[in-house]
């Protein structure tokens, strides 16, 4: 057994990862404290799913570390898989059983009793909120009802450590809403989480602090503010009427545009947020002839601290 901080559950250090000549993970670093929720945020790609992998006993890392509650994943696997629950990307249920009867089961498979397995059904069930379709078929449920159940599966056995693997891929508004408030509860309850996602507003919404990994490195992190503090204080969001012309638009601004969508004729630039800076921006439009179909100040977005660390956005072609 490997010794740790006390408030730390996940340790990672330099762990690295190559799949014949391509290699994944080039050397992480991080660290989860106990009862607390660290996203890995990334593009398709990226290694996010393979750091999960490795970190679950599932995969075997080539180099460096990584310790679970004091247990080290390369040899104490058993230790390690007794203390964690995973969530995958895609609903890891049997469509055949009802939702009580896959929770059951997955109650044995952990070595709980028959009681304490039914136990553990009904308290998930109703945490769930699964009471109502118990008795069905899961090939019956939605993308939604499944997502939940398979979370439910995860923590049969109260894991201390749970992996979420882009738990809400594929999910509706409403269902990943849904799931959110579910993470959130077990955030409360004292659970640890890695989270893994691209989905940056999700990674903000639930994550008290967020790593950044990008070609199988982590290249920034911290809070979801600290991070944004990176990019600027405010984002000045631009329509340009369909009259005026878009290039020209463009030109007048120059270097200072984040990021344009010719098709909604939209520019968004980092600014401190000041009246002084927005009237000179309306000033640098009027001179041109350039007219303003609608004009808005946000803060920065974790979209806009991905495309400044890595010159790309989060939705990358998937390679690993």
């Amino acid at each position: 057994m490997t010794n740790t901080a006390d408030n730390q559950a996940i340790i990672v250090k330099g762990l690295t990862k190559s799949y014949k000549n391509l290699q994944v993970l080039k050397g992480l670093d991080f660290a989860v404290e106990r009862g607390s929720m660290l996203a890995l945020l990334g593009p398709n790609g990226a290694g996010k799913t393979t750091t999960i992998k490795i970190l679950s006993t599932l995969l075997k890392g080539d180099g460096g570390s990584a310790v679970i509650n004091g247990f080290n994943v390369a040899t104490h696997a058993h230790q390690v898989r007794q203390n964690i629950g995973l969530t995958g990307q895609y609903a890891a249920v049997d469509e055949y059983l009802t939702a009580r009867e896959n929770l059951q089961m997955m109650g044995r498979l952990y070595h709980l009793s028959v009681s304490d397995s039914r136990r553990r059904a009904v308290e998930l069930l109703e945490q769930f909120d699964l009471n109502e379709a118990a008795e069905r078929a899961v090939k019956t449920y939605s993308g939604g009802m499944r997502r939940r159940l398979d979370l439910a599966l995860s923590l049969i056995a109260t894991p201390p450590v749970l992996f979420l693997d882009e738990p809400t891929t594929g999910l509706d508004p409403r269902s990943r809403l849904a799931m959110w408030e579910i993470i959130k509860q077990l955030v409360a309850a004292d659970v640890t989480i890695l989270l893994t996602t691209q989905n940056l507003e999700e990674a903000d919404q639930l994550a008290d602090s967020i790593a950044v990994l990008d070609n199988g490195k982590i290249i920034a992190q911290g809070t979801a503010n600290e991070l944004k503090s990176q990019v600027g204080k405010e984002r000045l969001e631009i329509t340009i009427d369909a009259k005026s012309d878009f290039n020209k638009a463009i030109s007048v601004i120059g270097g200072e545009a984040l990021a344009t969508d010719a098709k909604a004729r939209s520019l968004s630039l980092s600014t401190e947020g000041s009246v002084a800076e927005v009237k000179r921006v309306l000033n640098l439009m009027e001179q041109a002839g350039i007219e303003i179909e609608t004009l808005s100040l946000h803060k920065p977005t974790l979209d806009d601290v991905f495309l400044k660390l890595t010159g790309h956005n989060a939705a990358a072609e998937e390679k690993n």
